[in-house]
Formats: structure tokens, C-alpha cells, sequence
């Protein structure tokens, strides 16, 4: 087998491939001796068939197989033996003359096909304790606490029907049917939807207009959508809601005890309080999390400068692009809403998926001289997390993982990555800093805010922060999940 490189400019490369049709009969001619004792052919004793016979019968299917295990399995070899990495799957081209073709099945014509790609850059790890991180602490006081556990025994404190009019505090049941224009909308119907006067989880305008009503009420209730609500469909636009009400309650006392505790699984209100504390710690931990992570990546970003494989840039600009254009649809938005072009936009999406794919290939290779694994347990516990939060469909899921080539990669690959930002943690200079939850909160506020509605997410993921992905609501009332992070 004859190698020969016929592009070298950059990281593309280019080879060309040949194997001697008589090296090609020769490993079809052992296949073939290999066949004869245990082909059948009538006419023929068990063994005792001529080879120049199996070569007319089965030559060509023979070497149609040699061919497609040559294509597939050649090139990652000839790679090792050159000590490159592909960046993608390797391009492969061969003749696509039908006549070329049938003298290399008949072993008249040597195989010849190019291996098309372009290679890892070799990356020299640089010293990682240059890099200064400032990890900010938030102290939890006993008031923050409180204040939760509070809330916690309001969401679950009882109601009972009453008669007489709805108040502020009320839990109102009721069937709604919304409609914008006189026509009816998606999402904006339910049957026995619970709703407590005050809690502000309903568009504004809506809840106020309860106040008042009783068991057996029917009312059309005019209320205006915001204009920055994410169904672009209902931002901005007046519409009503014909409301049955149901059934009325008052609320109970909120109480904080050891009963409270044992309603949501726990012995004690005492344990109550530390599993409270802990979440608290959690979700600052989070985002203390991602801004360690962020300066990390920044850091490294300016420590390493090299040409990264296109192809991969491409396939990551692809991905942004892609969810650039459904955000901005869902929002109802074009660029130049955004004070933007699509040229521009291009460009600096562009540099964010070079980033990605330079950071990554950095990420990986210290995490390979690391020897950072990923263990299997691990895996399962991702995978796990994915079936729970889309319940009903774990089946789906399971056979996506299952049968989808290089899905279970998409698990893996953020679990390295954290592995690989906790080994960078023990070598860097870290320095705590406490500060107040408003100002770990701060900056990251301050600079969504300051990003157009369609640069967030990709920016978020860009730094490792799918955090700050914009969460979905429903049309007519935010989602439970809403309130527990507020």
C-alpha cells in the first residue's frame, strides 16, 4: 500500500491511497482457498471445488467486500501511523468510472481513493498557575432561611371552601377559555385551574379581576398581554378570558413545625431547616460555579492562540446559528430589532464558535495528560437526570441513546468538561471572596441584561452557562417552576 501526501497547507490534508491490484487478488485468492472447504455447489464434492470456479462465482462479491473494509477501516490506521488526528470523519473519494470500478473488482486496475481532512493541531500545554481565580461566597443568613421555609409552608398550607366572596389570599377554582380577537388560543385553556388571589402568577390585570367573585360565577375578564412576553403571537395584544368559577377557599394558618416537616417527607422541622439551608447554598453554589468556570475560560482563551479545524468551526456555527434564528423567531424579532445586521451577527457568532471549538480541543487535551475518566456510574446518573425531566417519555429517550450514533458522546462531554475544570481548580490561585447574594448576582444580571434577547443563549452556552437560558412559559400563567426559583 502506497501512501502519498498531496496536501499539507494548514491544518487540510490531503492523501492519496493506492493498493497494487496484485496485493488485491492476493488477499481475495486467500479469502476464496478460505471458502472452499465449506462452500456448497451442486456438481461439486464438499472441497473439491475449483478455485478458478469460486473466483468466477464469488471474485467479485469478494473483493466488494475487501473494498468497503479497506475504505472503512484504512484510514483510521493510516492516521495512527502518522500521528494526526482527524478533526471530523475523514472525506473519501475514489473513482466513480463504472468500467474503473469493474477492473478493481476483477483485479485488473489498482485501488486508488484520497483521504480528505484536517487535523487536531497539536496543543503544548502551558503552565495553569498563572491563572488567578476569584471564587465569590455568599453567607447565608437565618433571615433568607426563614423567609424560604416561609414561602414553603404557604405553598403548602391548606384551604377551605368558604361562601361569600373571593379576597385577597383566596384560592379561586375555575375553567378559563382565553381568546384574542374572539378566536381562542393555544394555551389558553384549562379545566380546574387553582389560583391564589395575590401570587401573581397569572399575566397582570387577571388576578385583580377575581377579587370579588363567588362559587357558580361566570365573568369575562379583559386583561392586555405584555409586549415583551415570549409568545411574540400574544405580546402586546388585548384579549379575554370567559372564566367559571368553581369553588372558593380560604386560606388556613401557615404554620412551621414538625407536621409541616413530615407533609414534605422530612422527620423534623429542624431537618426541614438544613435541607432549606442547603438548597439555598446550592443554587449560589451554581452560580458561583459558572462564574469560576467563566474566568477560567477567559483565561485560557487568552493563553492559547491557534488555528482551529474548520470544519468543526462550521459544524459549531452551525449550532448557534441555528438556535440564533429560533430564538429570534420565538420572540418575534428580526436583527435589526436587535440593533444589528445578519452580516454582523454572522461575524461575531463566528468568533463565538471559534472560541468554543479552540477552548474545547484545550479542554481535551488537558484533560487527556490529566487522565480524567468518566466513569460509567456517571453516565447512568446523566442519563438518568435526562429521563426526569421529561417524564412519560422515557422509552423515547432510552432508544434515542440506544440507536443514535454518538448520542451518549453528548452525555459525556459536559461531565469531562466539569471533571476537567475541577482538575484546572487545584492548580490555579483561587482566592474566596464573601459577598452579598445581591452582589454575586449582580454582574451576571447586569450583563444579560445588556445582551440582546438572541445573543443570551448562545453566549451562555459559549461560557458553559446553560443556566442562563431563557426558560419557556406558559401562555397564560408562568409555570410552577417559575415561583420555586423566584
Amino acid at each position: 500500500m502506497q501512501v502519498i501526501e498531496t496536501l499539507a497547507e494548514g491544518l487540510k490534508r490531503e492523501l492519496k491511497v493506492v493498493i497494487p491490484a496484485k496485493d488485491m487478488e492476493a488477499q481475495m485468492n486467500e479469502r476464496l482457498a478460505d471458502a472452499k472447504d465449506r462452500v456448497r455447489i451442486n456438481g461439486f464434492r464438499p472441497g473439491k471445488v475449483p478455485v478458478a470456479h469460486l473466483k468466477k462465482v464469488y471474485g467479485k462479491s469478494i473483493m466488494a467486500d475487501l473494498v468497503n473494509e479497506i475504505i472503512r477501516d484504512r484510514p483510521t490506521a493510516i492516521l495512527s501511523e502518522r500521528g494526526e488526528k482527524s478533526a471530523t470523519q475523514p472525506e473519501i473519494a475514489m473513482t466513480e468510472d463504472q468500467d474503473e470500478a469493474e477492473k478493481i473488482l476483477a483485479a485488473e486496475a489498482d485501488l486508488e481513493f484520497t483521504l480528505s481532512y484536517e487535523i487536531i493541531p497539536a496543543i503544548e500545554l502551558k503552565d495553569a498557575s498563572g491563572i488567578k481565580i476569584t471564587r465569590e461566597v455568599v453567607a447565608i443568613d437565618d433571615k433568607e432561611v426563614d423567609d424560604q421555609i416561609l414561602k414553603i409552608a404557604e405553598s403548602a398550607r391548606s384551604y377551605e371552601t368558604k361562601k361569600g366572596k373571593a379576597a385577597e389570599g383566596d384560592r379561586v377554582t375555575m375553567d378559563y377559555l382565553g381568546k384574542v380577537d374572539g378566536e381562542a388560543f393555544d394555551g389558553g385553556k384549562d379545566e380546574d385551574a387553582e389560583l391564589v388571589i395575590g401570587s401573581n402568577r397569572f399575566i397582570p390585570g387577571f388576578e385583580d379581576q377575581l377579587v370579588g367573585v363567588k362559587a357558580g360565577d361566570e365573568k369575562v375578564l379583559t386583561v392586555t398581554f405584555p409586549a415583551d412576553y415570549p409568545a411574540a403571537h400574544l405580546a402586546g395584544k388585548e384579549a379575554t378570558f370567559d372564566v367559571k368559577v368553581k369553588d372558593v377557599a380560604a386560606p388556613g394558618e401557615v404554620t412551621i413545625d414538625d407536621e409541616l416537616a413530615k407533609k414534605l417527607g422530612l422527620e423534623s422541622a429542624e431537618r426541614l431547616r438544613e435541607v432549606v439551608r442547603g438548597q439555598i447554598e446550592s443554587q449560589y453554589g451554581s452560580v458561583t460555579r459558572q462564574k469560576i468556570k467563566r474566568q477560567i475560560l477567559d483565561q485560557l482563551d487568552e493563553l492559547y492562540k491557534f488555528d482551529t479545524p474548520q470544519r468543526l468551526v462550521d459544524a459549531e456555527f452551525e449550532n448557534i446559528w441555528r438556535q440564533v434564528n429560533t430564538d429570534l423567531q420565538q420572540a418575534g424579532k428580526t436583527f435589526a430589532d436587535e440593533e444589528t445586521t445578519e452580516e454582523e451577527a454572522r461575524e461575531e457568532y463566528r468568533k463565538l464558535a471559534e472560541r468554543r471549538v479552540r477552548l474545547g480541543l484545550v479542554l481535551s487535551e488537558i484533560g487527556e495528560k490529566a487522565d480524567v475518566q468518566v466513569s460509567e456510574e456517571e453516565m447512568q446518573r446523566s442519563l438518568f437526570e435526562q429521563l426526569r425531566q421529561f417524564p412519560g417519555q422515557e422509552k423515547e429517550i432510552l432508544d434515542y441513546f440506544r440507536k443514535t450514533p454518538g448520542a451518549s458522546a453528548s452525555l459525556r462531554a459536559p461531565l469531562f468538561e466539569e471533571k476537567v475544570i475541577d482538575h484546572l481548580l487545584t492548580e490555579v490561585a483561587v482566592t474566596d471572596k464573601t459577598v452579598s447574594k445581591e452582589e454575586l448576582l449582580a454582574d451576571d444580571e447586569a450583563s444579560e441584561e445588556a445582551k440582546p434577547a438572541s445573543k443570551k443563549k448562545a453566549a451562555a452556552k459559549a461560557e458553559g452557562d446553560e443556566a442562563a437560558a431563557p426558560k419557556k412559559k406558559a401562555p397564560a400563567k408562568k409555570k410552577a417552576a417559575d415561583e420555586s426559583a423566584e
